[in-house]
């Protein structure tokens, strides 16, 4: 089965602008996410980014960058934009969408989204434990899980407020794989009154009746959202550095 993990990599963030290349412990942000998806050794691994300054830097180390329209709406555009760009007769079982803001994820944290693929879910990504502080943090995406067994289960509602208690909430995590056609089906869907109301891509798909199954991995890293989060992630790298 052949899979290639597509990394969106935009500078014009609304938050953060320049993300990508803000440096982490001396790295750029893009470099430490490519380098975690070349080490899953999962298959073929390209950025797909908007801007020459990332493509220059990921092809001066030897990676692959396709540059797409920076007025491309989502990363899942960017991804498919990328791929129909790939001048290759491999046909690709299983795409991986890896979002540019993860340095902290492990390789087989990377290889675990394809589980939800292999028991027939449209779409697949991860979820992981849900703190206190991150309950309450409305810019943490939350997850329902209808349990198929302690690892997998399917998504019932994503959310980022929490308007009442309930059970099986997760963090979700924004990593994706997708069969190349569901991923097809999803870029070519109009956008849906609950993604639009909610801002929540992942509606889209829910709405037009995709299934999106969710692996479960524990302790997965933070993603990083703000410069606030990069301090903390900087934090992290380096206390690992210091227990090896």
């Amino acid at each position: 089965m052949k899979t290639i993990v597509l990394i969106p990599s935009r500078m014009a963030s609304s938050r953060f602008p320049g993300k990508p290349m803000a440096k982490i412990d001396g790295k750029p942000m893009i470099q430490r996410v490519w380098q975690q998806a070349i080490n899953s050794k999962v298959g073929e691994v390209i950025v797909a980014c908007s801007e020459n300054e990332v493509l220059n830097l990921i092809t001066s180390l030897g990676g692959k960058a396709i540059l797409t329209d920076p007025k491309l709406q989502s990363g899942t555009d960017r991804i498919y934009s990328a791929l129909m760009k790939i001048n290759s007769t491999i046909e690709y079982d299983y795409i991986i969408n890896l979002q540019g803001d993860m340095p902290l994820i492990l390789p087989e944290q990377i290889k675990k989204v394809l589980e939800p693929l292999k028991n027939d879910y449209s779409i697949g990504t991860l979820a992981t434990n849900l703190n206190q502080e991150e309950e309450m943090n409305s810019n943490v995406t939350k997850v329902v899980i209808e349990w198929e067994n302690k690892t997998l289960g399917k998504a019932k509602s994503f959310f980022r407020k929490i308007k009442h208690q309930q059970k099986n909430i997760f963090h979700h995590v924004g990593i994706y794989s997708y069969t190349k056609n569901s991923l097809t089906k999803f870029v070519e869907l109009p956008r849906s009154k609950n993604e639009i109301e909610l801002n929540l891509e992942q509606y889209r798909a829910m709405d037009a009746g995709m299934t999106i199954g969710i692996a479960f991995e524990p302790n997965i890293p933070i993603s990083v959202d703000t410069k606030e989060d990069l301090i903390t992630a900087e934090s992290i790298i380096r206390a690992g550095y210091e227990k090896n």
